[in-house]
């Protein structure tokens, strides 16, 4: 099983928020780290407590439930870490303000979202307003943009996640994407259902991408980690982590510094991402 592979059946034991917990020897110390948030920024987190908890008498719980989930659980006090894929929005950080929440973002990587195709659909390229017009609707079928004369199937993530908020943004302008579009909670759920659909189309984190799908580049730029880093592909962003500052625990301190760390960005890129 390659490591890629991996991180996909890791997204979709989370769609439904499930808790994947490293708990070692935690029972001793009392020690325990809780990550809420982004199924993109998951894989980072989760590969970096495996090499953690080797060294350190801790217990990580990490649940995948959406970046907005996770920066609520910040405000609400039911995370000591917050995983983002998007920056917080205004409202969120007047909630975090009116709770007494100090909330600090920290970069930890940087991630290109990757339209992905069905493994058998011929088209290669699609441009900024093409995605558009797919997504609200305007493109109905694939020969409109070079590909078969067939329906597309439109696959959507849901509104919790920061990765939708990132695409409706940059690709749909703040336009709604079409009524009969599939929302999935996860990028691994997206991943199943475009590499089982002949006509779909979706969008993933890079970190994500394997070959169960095709991956398309977008206005010509290739999917490179020097074009994602520089800003030149055009759906880059950053991967985030908030915590709040004014009483974040030793504990989670000292996760965030290994996370930032040089150790902590090999496993970054081994997770298919972007280092520092």
């Amino acid at each position: 099983m390659n490591a890629k592979f991996f991180q996909v059946l890791i997204a979709a034991v989370f769609v439904s928020a499930a808790v994947f917990s490293f708990n070692g020897c935690s029972k001793d110390t009392g020690k325990k780290i809780v990550i809420k948030g982004s199924t993109t920024v998951l894989p980072i987190t989760q590969k970096a407590a495996e090499q953690y908890r080797k060294t350190h008498k801790v217990s990580i719980s990490i649940e995948g439930s959406g970046s907005g989930n996770g920066i609520k659980a910040l405000i609400d006090g039911t995370t000591d870490i917050a995983n983002a894929s998007r920056a917080m929005k205004s409202k969120e950080l007047k909630a975090a303000e009116e709770k007494g929440v100090n909330a600090k973002e920290i970069t930890v990587g940087y991630d290109m979202i990757v339209p992905v195709l069905h493994k058998d659909n011929p088209v290669k390229n699609l441009t900024m307003n093409q995605l558009k017009a797919i997504y609200d609707g305007s493109i109905s079928n694939w020969k409109e943009v070079g590909g078969k004369d067939q329906s597309i199937v439109v696959i959507s993530r849901d509104t919790s996640s920061g990765t939708y908020e990132v695409w409706h943004k940059k690709v749909m302008k703040k336009t709604d994407v079409r009524k009969d579009a599939l929302l999935q909670a996860s990028n691994g759920a997206v991943l199943s259902a475009v590499s089982g659909n002949a006509k779909a189309i979706g969008y993933i984190g890079f970190g994500y991408m394997n070959d169960s799908i095709k991956g398309v580049t977008v206005n010509s730029v290739a999917l490179t980690l020097k074009n994602g880093k520089s800003g030149k592909y055009p759906i880059s962003r950053k991967l985030l982590i908030y915590v709040n500052e004014d009483r974040i625990s030793p504990d989670a301190k000292a996760f965030v510094d290994y996370i930032i760390s040089s150790e902590g960005q090999k496993l970054v890129k081994e997770s298919g991402y972007i280092p520092l």
